[in-house]
This record gives structure tokens, C-alpha cells and sequence, in this order.
């Protein structure tokens, strides 16, 4: 049987085909499409409260242990609102700090002094300095919108025989960081490992995640770690934050985040 000529139909859609196959996804069109679905699959998690150990080890190993309780409540179309206070030791009993995250303008936060009576605001210079001489900063504790980055699908591999989307992400905003590498999980829609580059694009901290536990919240299931530990490479110094009693799915009033119970 003799084939007839193609017809022009089958042409276009031919060329059409080969345009589109043109038009692949780039790499930073795939990071901001991963970080959409990590962050749809966190969301509705309503409200989170637990408890909050804190390990603060120096460069010489010697440890300092304090505990806090915290909460946090989701704000549907805009960043989280969270309050952490601090139950022991004795020196540090009693602060409070709040922080009220947002997508399309600057965190909002506030840190109540119990020793002074004072509750003083983090001004955004300040976001990058140590949070209670730890190693992890204030603006490591706001909650990561997307819209404050530009996302840049590096490469797919395994972390600990784990699936994982290397994924680097550049702030926007007025930040300590100048880019953080992200290793996250497939099967958790969050990340094994972060790594964190200072402002002169050296690699300060690195923050590993360990111990997911799943947590089932109105039919959906969300992945929380157990443990987070940040080492600072140049400094030596490490802080290991870790959770017990945590509940998810928990209701909040705003009136649980407002600046003037601070004193309260």
C-alpha cells in the first residue's frame, strides 16, 4: 500500500509538538513549581503547640539546655503567627518572643525581657543575629513563604537512600543569607539537610533534620522533625532544637498572638 503525502494538519501539529518539546521547563521554573507543591502539602496543618528543648554546645563542647513551649497558628493568604516562651533555666524564665511572618512584606517580631519589662522589636537589620545565643537566627524562626525567593532546581539524588530535590533558593528580601541549598525529601515534602551561605557567599551553617513523624490533620497527613541540629562551620558552635508533646491540628484565637499580652 502506497503512502499518501502528510497532510498539513498532521504538519502543524507535528511543528507544534516540536516547538513545545523546545520549551522545556527550566530549572527555575521546576524550583518554584517544587516549592509550590512542598508548600501545599504543608498547608492545613490549623495550628501547632509543643514543647521545645534547646541545646546550645560551644566550641569547646561545654552545653547550656533551656526549654521553651511554643505555639503557632496558620493565617489562611498570609504567614503564620507563633509565640515561644521560655520555662527554664531561671535566667532566661519568662521571655516571650512573637513573631507574626508575612508573605509580601517584612516579618513582624518582638522579644518581651521579663528581667526589664520591656518588650523590645526586632528591627529587619537584626533579623540575622542569634536567637537567645543560639545558632540559629530570628529569621530562621519566621516561616518560609515562597514568595520571598527565587528557586533553582539544581539536581535529583538520594540523602541517606532517601529520594530527595536539591533545590537552592536566593532571598528577595533584605536577608543574612545570600542563598540557602535545600536536600527535601520526595516522601516528606520537607528538608534532610539545609545548607546556609553567608552574605559573602561562604557556607556558614548547616542544618540537618531528622526523626519525621507524620501527624493526620482533617484526612491529611503532614510530616513534622523530631530533631533539627544547626552547626555553624565557622564558628564551631552547634544548637540542636527538639520536640516533645507536639500536637497538630490545634485551634487558636488571635487574641493567643497579640503584642500587647506580651507583658501578661
Amino acid at each position: 500500500m502506497r503512502i499518501g503525502k502528510l497532510s498539513p494538519l498532521f504538519i502543524l501539529l507535528f511543528l507544534m509538538l516540536a516547538v513545545s518539546n523546545l520549551k522545556a521547563e527550566t530549572p527555575e521554573a521546576k524550583g518554584l513549581r517544587l516549592a509550590k507543591v512542598f508548600e501545599k502539602n504543608n498547608n492545613g496543618f490549623v495550628g501547632e503547640s509543643g514543647k521545645t528543648e534547646m541545646v546550645l554546645i560551644d566550641a569547646h563542647g561545654e552545653k547550656v539546655i533551656r526549654v521553651m513551649r511554643g505555639k503557632t497558628k496558620e493565617v489562611k493568604g498570609d504567614g503564620d503567627k507563633s509565640i515561644s516562651i521560655f520555662e527554664n533555666p531561671k535566667d532566661v524564665k519568662g521571655t516571650k518572643m512573637l513573631t507574626w511572618s508575612h508573605k509580601s512584606k517584612d516579618d513582624q517580631q518582638w522579644l518581651f525581657l521579663p528581667s526589664v519589662r520591656r518588650v523590645k522589636k526586632i528591627s529587619s537589620k537584626n533579623k540575622s543575629a542569634s536567637f537567645m545565643g543560639s545558632e540559629f537566627s530570628y529569621e530562621d524562626l519566621g516561616s518560609q513563604e515562597i514568595e520571598k525567593y527565587k528557586f533553582k532546581w539544581l539536581k535529583d539524588e538520594k540523602y541517606n537512600g532517601d529520594p530527595v530535590h536539591v533545590i537552592e533558593r536566593i532571598p528577595t528580601y533584605k536577608s543574612g543569607y545570600s542563598k540557602q541549598i535545600s536536600y527535601i525529601s520526595k516522601k516528606f515534602s520537607n528538608p534532610h539537610k539545609v545548607e546556609y551561605f553567608d552574605r559573602k557567599k561562604q557556607l556558614l551553617k548547616v542544618a540537618v533534620f531528622e526523626g519525621y513523624k507524620p501527624y493526620k490533620v482533617l484526612g491529611k497527613t503532614i510530616y513534622r522533625a523530631s530533631v533539627i541540629k544547626m552547626d555553624n562551620v565557622q564558628t564551631k558552635k552547634k544548637s540542636i532544637f527538639s520536640w516533645k508533646d507536639r500536637k497538630i491540628g490545634v485551634k487558636f484565637s488571635d487574641n493567643d498572638f497579640r503584642k500587647n499580652k506580651l507583658k501578661r
